[in-house]
């Protein structure tokens, strides 16, 4: 092969690798089925707030202290579960990770991936805010997409740690196969008391849990609000007061994680009574988590970049949805674990 070959060859080659290069860091789209879904896969390093660990506790001690609210945690450093004796800690731990989107089988966070299920199941969800005002002005539904997301377990940042959410990345939940999700109605099976808050004096309430967690943590006594983003009830995607998209999802994600509680899915994990492993919480303690968001443009820092459910969406809202290219949704769920560590 001439010298002048070979030069062309390297520079074709040159060529191919840059626009590979290319192809794999842009958002992955897909245009099969109603809606366009966009998103981009969740980078491990770059994409999560790794501040949001914080603050590690020994008992009330606070060892590694941070400026974000924390919930209470056993006074004493040493505790029991049956015969064996361990230290009482507390953290913070990132191990879900969720999709929620206006748009049926769209998978946000697996690269704006969209499936074609080969059946019309799930598509009665596709719709959003309607710009010609009236009563579906502030309609949204949304559908949520729940994987089991261990991370600092598969990236072995703390071996040997037996209070570790342990497991691989994995798709738990779908809600486009769920009937409760999509009909007001059938959800009533799951939260028949809804019908006991339907009323402006247990929305105003609501307002004090808003202030709760937008300055420190959400008020679990209001167990039927979300603070700012609006009443918990019913447990499904349908919002009837959307201001936008960062508050729409992030109550639709809400409302799922309390909805996995009231069907036994989630258990509880913070306080005392987590010691020794989790147990039932059929009613949804909101301080047990903080969201923090992945998609479209991930929140790696600030103060509210984990923030706990309810708190306002005005310091977290800012370049969070872009038209047409940024309107789908990515969350990572921090999680509080106590737990009686040997």
């Amino acid at each position: 092969m001439s010298r002048k070959n070979r030069l062309l060859t390297w520079i074709c080659c040159a060529l191919l690798f840059c626009s590979l290069s290319l192809a794999a860091a842009s958002p992955a789209q897909a245009s099969a089925g109603p809606g366009r879904c966009t998103g981009k896969f969740v980078n491990p390093i770059t994409d999560i707030c790794w501040s949001c660990l914080f603050p590690i506790s020994i008992g009330g001690l606070k060892i590694w202290p941070s400026s974000r609210p924390d919930t209470s945690n056993p006074a004493l450093p040493v505790c029991l579960c049956g015969l064996r004796p361990g230290i009482a800690m507390g953290f913070w731990e990132p191990v879900r990770l969720a999709d929620v989107s206006m748009k049926p089988w769209c998978f946000v966070n697996l690269g704006g991936m969209k499936l074609d299920p080969g059946f019309d199941i799930g598509f009665k969800s596709m719709a959003g805010p309607s710009a010609v005002g009236g009563a579906t002005q502030y309609n949204s539904q949304w559908h949520v997409h729940w994987y089991a997301y261990p991370l600092i377990y598969w990236m072995e940042i703390v071996a040997d740690f037996l209070c570790l959410e342990q497991g691989s990345v994995d798709i738990l939940y779908i809600t486009e196969i769920d009937p409760l999700w999509q009909d007001s109605e059938l959800t009533a099976i799951i939260n028949p008391e809804a019908v006991l808050f339907a009323n402006p004096l247990a929305l105003a309430a609501c307002a004090a849990d808003c202030v709760a967690a937008t300055a420190k943590l959400p008020t679990d006594e209001l167990f039927w609000c979300a603070g700012c983003q609006g009443s918990m009830y019913p447990l499904n995607g349908n919002v009837s007061a959307t201001i936008g998209h960062v508050q729409a999802s992030r109550l639709a994600l809400a409302r799922f994680s309390y909805k996995l509680h009231r069907e036994l899915v989630a258990w509880g994990t913070m306080g005392s009574k987590g010691l020794c492993g989790k147990y039932l919480m059929p009613v949804m303690r909101k301080q047990q988590y903080r969201f923090q968001a992945t998609n479209p443009n991930p929140q790696t820092k600030g103060r509210y970049a984990c923030a706990p459910i309810g708190a306002s969406t005005t310091f977290m809202s800012a370049g969070q949805v872009y038209p047409a290219i940024g309107e789908d949704m990515g969350y990572l769920v921090w999680r509080k674990r106590n737990c009686c560590a040997l």
